[in-house]
């Protein structure tokens, strides 16, 4: 593992190698761990099938490496469900990046940026002069 990339963490369970890494994106949070497998993504205690729309969001960064030696196991909460999808797909591309070194980096960074790094936008809060962030009340005279 490179020493790099500090936001996976490595660890022993048992025998085998474990690794963690977390995704963001809006309010979702994804909290991925990665064992020795075949390939398969566990999503909430869910088994994601190649029917599953979800899975096709994450299958591309499995498009983009070698065959994939690993299991992923994620806890995914807060937000929306396709916010819980890109932060699924940052963790787990973040732990493949990290297993599989620098080639494997740079074809995530040209593929989309944001399989590596977590998107930093938030909501802006709402003002009290208006409905919304931005937006204000308009005047009537009537």
């Amino acid at each position: 593992m490179s020493k790099k990339v500090s936001k996976v963490k490595q660890g022993k369970q048992g025998k085998k190698e474990v690794l963690y890494a977390r995704g963001k994106r809006k309010e979702s949070i994804a909290r991925v761990v990665a064992k020795p497998g075949s390939g398969l993504v566990w999503v909430n205690g869910e088994l994601l099938t190649s029917g599953d729309w979800r899975f096709k969001e994450v299958q591309e960064v499995f498009s983009l490496v070698p065959e994939v030696k690993f299991n992923f196991f994620a806890r995914v909460s807060g937000g929306g469900v396709k916010g819980q999808v890109q932060a699924l797909r940052t963790g787990v591309a973040r732990i493949l990046a990290s297993v599989l070194g620098e080639e494997a980096r740079k074809s995530f960074a040209s593929f989309d940026r944001s399989l590596l790094v977590e998107d930093v936008r938030r909501v802006e809060p709402k003002k009290f002069k208006g409905p919304k962030a931005r937006a204000r009340f308009t005047k009537s005279y009537r």
